[in-house]
């Protein structure tokens, strides 16, 4: 009976070692992981926007950052310090923008307005912007990108609309690029998307490839 009680004895103290011993592995991987998930870095040009629970708590600067660990916070990396640019009617190869268009087809469409005098153009250009409040650009507009090219192509096309082929085409292009930054600017602050319009630019802007030479003819007489 002896030997029976000490033998059960040894096991339960082999037991308690294991169980030890897998505790312990268990508390030193916990540890390592929160250091793992609490330690960020920030790199120079972006701005980290910091979540917990999927709630906005404050934004930080480039650098070495913690939080709280095991997904408590999140944090959102916002290239605050980079200018960003959309085409339209055309784009860039090797251009990589999630909002861009990528077909042909979609381009024409973009570009193809009507002016003030019913008559066509063929309109191109870019907008370059940044990033200036990254809770405003995270939370304020749903996929901000894509709302930014549409406000962009609307107010484009107020403005061609309001002008003469001549005007679109040769003597008003840099009067249009000034009236549709502030527009766009005006617009961007009232639905408070957090950019700040640097530029706008006029492209290639000509008649419709189908009239094209016939426009430069009346031209060069």
């Amino acid at each position: 009976m002896s030997e029976f009680k000490d033998i059960i004895e040894a096991n339960f103290r082999e037991y308690r070692k294991q169980f030890q011993s897998a505790g312990l592995i268990i508390v030193a991987s916990l540890i390592l992981i929160g250091l793992f998930t609490a330690v960020y870095t920030v790199q120079a040009e972006m701005q980290g926007v910091v979540l917990r629970f999927g709630k906005f708590i404050t934004t930080v600067e480039p650098g070495l950052r913690f939080k709280f660990p095991f997904g408590i916070d999140r944090v959102q990396m916002v290239p605050v310090r980079r200018q960003l640019k959309q085409e339209f009617g055309f784009g860039t190869q090797g251009a990589s923008n999630n909002s861009q268009y990528s077909s042909p087809r979609e381009w024409e469409h973009e570009k193809n307005m009507v002016t003030g005098d019913l008559n066509a153009a063929s309109v191109e250009w870019i907008v370059q912007y940044r990033i200036n409040d990254p809770r405003q650009f995270l939370f304020n507009v749903r996929e901000p990108g894509n709302t930014l090219r549409a406000v962009s192509e609307s107010v484009m096309r107020e403005v061609v609309g309001d002008r003469t082929v001549d005007e679109v085409i040769t003597i008003g292009r840099q009067e249009i690029e000034v009236v549709v930054l502030q527009r766009l600017q005006e617009l961007v602050n009232k639905y408070e998307m957090g950019l700040s319009i640097d530029q706008v630019q006029l492209k290639d802007v000509n008649p419709p490839q189908p009239v094209r030479a016939s426009f430069n003819e009346v031209n060069q007489a």
